[in-house]
């Protein structure tokens, strides 16, 4: 039974929604409807008629307030999902970010999509624009690749498309993982991140952003064997080539920090991916794609310092055109000089 909209943590303007799931599971959808403070000085009435929907990361929620008012900005209806065993969706009891197949998570954008709106007629409905990042933008690419003809643009921000080793890593310790997934699934394995993703962007250390450290904590949730043969089998079908059947824009930071000890280069780069390794990878997802890196940028490039990620959403603004149908492009390549 689909579950009233009622108020969201974010404050004025923002919504939520449960959408509940086979198995007792349940999601979260969050929408922004426009009454809130202004995040983005950006004009009014940009006429962008299209359905924007995020999906976050591993060990992450949606909090990034000024996405939504990017997008509501330009026209479009902004939703944000919080998958199962995540964020807002995450009661007492349950594994965070447990997950065995990263196709499961068909079953939370479908009913996101459902409670957006969406009649799933092909012309019957407006533009789907897809944005995902890190892990999230690996689930949305092996997703749109299952659903052609649903989306209009894949967005992705810093995806998850590649091991940190590269293939060749990853293609060495993927049936030891695959190996200890079918074994203990939930056995922890040993720690990876000391934390400095969290100093680069928390407001509490080095950063300006304010979150919740239970839903997303300081080291990120245990990493468990089952996760990790997920995202592996996911990276290898994204090796073997998707065919995705809509134009994909992949934004990247244009170096990475992967030390295991706090730096000031870690205010400069991506402290999560190998970024050359991702946007090599990011040629297997479409025939039509478009790497953008921007210099200095974050793991998640739209918790980068100011000027970059408005450099980002203008990146956005000048791609979006050539993605979409012409009937959308000309009302929004006419209209977003200021974005």
């Amino acid at each position: 039974m689909t579950q009233p909209w009622s108020p969201d943590i974010l404050g004025a303007g923002f919504e939520q929604q449960t959408l509940n799931l086979d198995g007792g599971a349940v999601a979260t959808l969050v929408r922004y409807l426009g009454s809130g403070p202004q995040w983005l000085d950006a004009p009014e009435g940009v006429g962008l008629d299209a359905d924007v929907l995020y999906v976050h990361g591993w060990s992450d929620y949606f909090f990034q307030r000024h996405v939504a008012e990017f997008w509501h900005r330009a026209g479009a209806r902004f939703h944000a999902l919080d998958l199962h065993n995540y964020g807002r969706s995450l009661a007492p009891g349950l594994v965070p970010g447990f997950v065995t197949n990263l196709a499961d998570y068909d079953a939370d954008i479908a009913a996101a999509l459902s409670a957006m709106g969406r009649s799933g007629v092909p012309g019957e409905d407006r533009p789907l624009i897809l944005l995902g990042h890190s892990t999230g933008g690996l689930t949305l690419s092996l997703w749109a690749s299952r659903h052609p003809g649903v989306a209009s643009a894949l967005i992705l921000n810093s995806p998850w498309l590649e091991f940190q080793a590269t293939e060749l890593g990853r293609r060495a310790i993927a049936p030891l993982v695959g190996l200890h997934a079918k074994l203990h699934p939930l056995a922890p394995l040993p720690p990876v991140d000391p934390g400095i993703y969290t100093r680069a962007v928390s407001a509490t250390l080095d950063g300006e952003w304010e979150y919740n450290l239970d839903w997303r904590p300081d080291r990120g949730f245990p990493v468990t064997p089952a996760f990790l043969d997920a995202v592996f089998r996911g990276q290898a079908t994204v090796a073997a080539g998707l065919g995705i059947d809509v134009p994909v824009l992949v934004m990247l930071s244009d170096k990475s920090y992967l030390q295991p000890k706090w730096s000031a280069d870690a205010l400069t780069a991506d402290v999560a991916l190998n970024v050359d390794a991702v946007a090599h990878r990011s040629l297997s997802l479409a025939d039509t794609v478009t790497v953008s890196r921007l210099p200095n940028a974050f793991h998640d490039i739209f918790l980068s310092p100011e000027p970059i990620r408005r450099e980002a959403f203008q990146r956005i603004g000048r791609w979006l055109p050539t993605a979409l149908q012409p009937s959308e492009a000309v009302a929004w390549e006419a209209r977003t000089a200021g974005l």
